[in-house]
């Protein structure tokens, strides 16, 4: 089995920052995919951004696309999100997720996923 373990969240006003974390165990980290997503009271989970397992290749929601950074340390079984310049409508609680396996490219769809953390509530206030 494999935990998913996510940090980091807190309130924020429009315009901060917050870097959450996502820590992995119970399985070999370095050759999954990794993603987050969020989601919103009363909407469906969103995309945020992916990293594939050598951390070469990401990919990022167009909400989000210049604003949060995805990265990751294979040696401490953990993946980051680097959020700035935060919106009220980045307010979501977001999910950690694993792919197993090798991918060649970044997955957006939650399907495309088997583990995923319980969530970090991330609220930006106006």
């Amino acid at each position: 089995q494999v935990q998913l373990v996510e940090s980091g969240g807190g309130l924020v006003q429009t315009g901060g920052s917050l870097r959450l974390s996502c820590a992995t165990s119970g399985r070999t980290f370095s050759l999954h995919t990794m993603a987050w997503f969020r989601q919103a009271p009363g909407k469906e989970r969103e995309f945020v951004g992916a990293i594939t397992w050598s951390g070469l290749s990401t990919d990022y929601g167009d909400a989000v696309k210049g604003r949060f950074t995805i990265s990751r340390d294979n040696a401490k079984n953990t993946m980051y999100l680097q959020m700035n310049s935060l919106k009220p409508e980045d307010t979501a609680v977001y999910h950690c997720a694993l792919r197993p396996g090798l991918s060649r490219s970044p997955r957006r769809e939650p399907g495309d996923y088997s583990y995923w953390g319980q969530g970090t509530q991330v609220t930006v206030s106006s």
